[in-house]
């Protein structure tokens, strides 16, 4: 079996599980943030159901709308944190010490390898890359998952990603990502579980890992998960005490697909909208000119990815007519940035710096575009209107890209600014 199976069938209670079963599966850990879980938290009113099935392992942030931007904003934020106060729930993240839920869950040590970890929100995803199944659901599985402590699962053919070779100067985890979609398409891993293998991993940070599980349901997966291996294990050691086994898949496993990728021929990329699979390198799209930079979100918000930015900027000033918006993925990254004095680069350079939210990223608040206006963003969805105006145009790429078209006004390779 793969890693994905062995995970399903041990929390299935079987011995074996192939591709397309249908099995009923116990779960580990449940996310939740304050724009799927109210309507999860009317349905079991409805039902007269007040309790969950274990406290200890839900975790609750405010994280779309934080801090609130309005009144229907402010009235979803206070009826999740009086739902968790009347569940016990202890790990709620308010406002101050909270985070965007797909970048707070691995850090604050809750995602162990093993674990079938959901959340009712599709980028959910990311947890993958600690050897966890993790995938989204939506309001109503949530309802049931916070009810029993169980869900329903087809098992999903795995598809595997082998990165191999050594990374180029000015390329990152996100150009990986971005690599892969645009050969397979948006719907190229369709309900299937991305495993993603390697030597090119074992030269990658856990944050630059986050990044590629992140990016799993933009080529259309149900989950995206790597093998645990020793920096792995540091990582999770750092953060919690909890002990965990680690799971590998067999090597007679059966997949669907492989897919390698010399990631030695790869450079900076650009996925031009209003999909991720429409990548091109940076240097063809230097006539492009943009209005908006944005470096943050559950892709590319974590410290890594600011340290990546700061190097691009240091020194420079962001070009006349250009806003640039630096938003940490949490609350902890915040304060690591700032002890670092990346901030002072960032306010230097001439950007914006935010607390930790998904604010532009939905087009919610804190970067919104207008109509015709361009952004080249570290984000993950490129969709028309995903940012603001249905007319609006959005670029994805890594941090070290949109800090670079940051310092022209136009799409730019990172490799002209990088020592």
């Amino acid at each position: 079996m793969t890693i994905t199976e062995k995970i399903l069938a041990s929390h299935a209670k079987r011995a074996r599980v192939v591709p397309g079963e249908i099995v009923h599966a116990s779960i580990d850990l449940v996310s939740a943030h304050e724009v799927t879980t109210p309507p999860a938290i009317a349905m079991l009113e409805q039902l007269g159901i007040r309790d969950v099935f274990d406290p200890q392992r839900i975790v609750v942030t405010p994280d779309h709308f934080v801090p609130n931007k309005d009144i229907p904003s402010a009235e979803l934020a206070k009826r999740l944190r009086n739902w968790a106060r009347e569940t016990g729930i202890k790990n709620y993240y308010e406002l101050g010490r909270h985070g965007i839920c797909h970048a707070l869950l691995p850090e604050q040590g809750h995602v162990l390898p093993g674990m079938i970890v959901v959340g009712a929100d599709s980028h959910s995803c990311t947890s993958g890359a600690l050897g966890a199944f993790a995938t989204g659901i939506g309001s109503t599985d949530l309802a049931a998952v916070l009810a029993t402590g169980e869900l329903w699962f087809k098992v999903p053919a795995s598809f595997k990603v082998r990165f191999e070779g050594k990374l180029p100067g000015g390329v990152f985890s996100k150009d990986l990502a971005l690599e892969l979609i645009r050969r397979i398409g948006v719907d190229g891993a369709s309900y299937q579980a991305l495993e993603f293998t390697g030597s090119t991993l074992s030269e990658l940070s856990v944050d630059a890992r986050l990044t590629i599980t992140n990016m799993a349901v933009e080529a259309g997966a149900k989950s995206g998960i790597m093998a645990v291996d020793a920096k792995t294990a540091d990582y999770i050691r750092a953060r919690t005490a909890q002990p965990f086994e680690t799971l590998f898949s067999d090597a007679d496993a059966g997949y669907i697909r492989e897919e390698v990728i010399d990631v030695s021929q790869l450079e900076p990329l650009v996925a031009l909208p209003p999909l991720p699979s429409q990548g091109r390198p940076a240097r063809e799209l230097s006539e492009v000119t943009i209005d908006q930079a944005y470096i943050g979100s559950c892709t590319n918000g974590r410290l890594e990815d600011l340290r990546i930015a700061a190097n691009v900027l240091k020194g420079r000033k962001i070009a006349s007519g250009v806003r640039a918006l630096v938003v940490p993925a949490t609350s902890t990254v915040w304060k690591q940035a700032m002890d670092e004095k990346l901030f002072d680069i960032f306010y230097n350079a001439g950007c914006v710096i935010s607390t930790s939210t998904c604010g532009a990223c939905l087009g919610a608040f804190m970067g919104v575009l207008a109509e015709n206006e361009v952004c080249i963003s570290s984000t993950n969805r490129n969709f028309a209107g995903r940012m603001g105006h249905p007319k609006s145009h959005i670029y994805l790429a890594s941090p070290a890209t949109v800090a670079a078209s940051a310092l022209t006004g136009r799409i730019s390779d990172p490799r002209d600014f990088l020592q």
